[in-house]
């Protein structure tokens, strides 16, 4: 019980703290969920605390993902209409975006001469964990690897996501959501925070539906290219 409560209130206590360095300096690279994994991870490399023993209380703050998802339908309830009036746009960006997305990977990593597993395992990356980890064991790949790489998939957004929409000079509402949240998930998701409702309600939607999408577009595009 101690472990548990010392985890909880470590990590809740470093995300505040994270929280506060981000308004201070509002820089993509000090996104909160990013300088927390990385403190916890130096924390725990620090004190030697294995993964497990630090699970026993983290295990309470994973089990709030699921919540915390479904509070993501608050923002995209109150922007409904916006999403009624662009949901073509919305939604042939989103498969576009979906199948864009796996013809890069398999090119770079036929390009890498990466054997057929590591391909497969590398395709649903842009998907959701849950359901990218499923997509990954029923196309022959390594469900645990791909989980990693939808994290690094959702970091890289997180980052760089930002960046391009600054310097590309993006100012639509529907274009920062899509891209975002199509290209890296729930992670991504929390950069679009400092734009405002509209981003995050789109970009929340686009989560759902690369998830969605690609759980039939994966399987099909394995099917016709190996």
């Amino acid at each position: 019980m101690i472990v548990t409560i010392s985890v909880i209130t470590v990590t809740v206590v470093m995300f505040i703290a994270m929280t506060k360095l981000h308004h201070r300096f509002p820089t993509p690279i000090l996104l909160p969920i990013v300088t927390t994994t990385v403190a916890s991870v130096v924390v725990l490399v620090a004190f030697n605390i294995s993964y497990d023993t630090y699970m026993q209380g983290g295990q309470w703050l994973q089990k709030m993902l699921g919540p915390a998802v479904v509070a993501l339908a608050y923002p995209l309830y109150n922007q409904r209409e916006l999403v009624k009036k662009y949901r073509t746009a919305i939604l042939s960006s989103i498969v576009f975006a979906m199948v864009s997305g796996l013809v890069s990977v398999y090119v770079l990593t036929l390009l890498m001469r990466l054997d057929e597993d590591w391909i497969l395992t590398a395709l649903p990356k842009s998907l959701t964990t849950p359901v990218a980890m499923q997509v990954s064991e029923s196309i022959g790949g390594i469900p645990p690897l791909t989980a990693v790489l939808v994290m690094v998939a959702g970091f890289v957004g997180a980052i760089i996501g930002p960046l391009i929409i600054k310097y590309g000079k993006i100012e639509s509402a529907i274009a920062r959501g899509v891209a975002i949240g199509s290209a890296s998930h729930g992670v991504g998701l929390t950069c679009l925070q400092d734009y405002g409702e509209k981003e995050l309600s789109v970009g929340s939607l686009a989560m759902g539906m690369s998830a969605v999408t690609g759980a039939f577009i994966c399987p099909l595009f394995v099917y016709f290219f190996f």
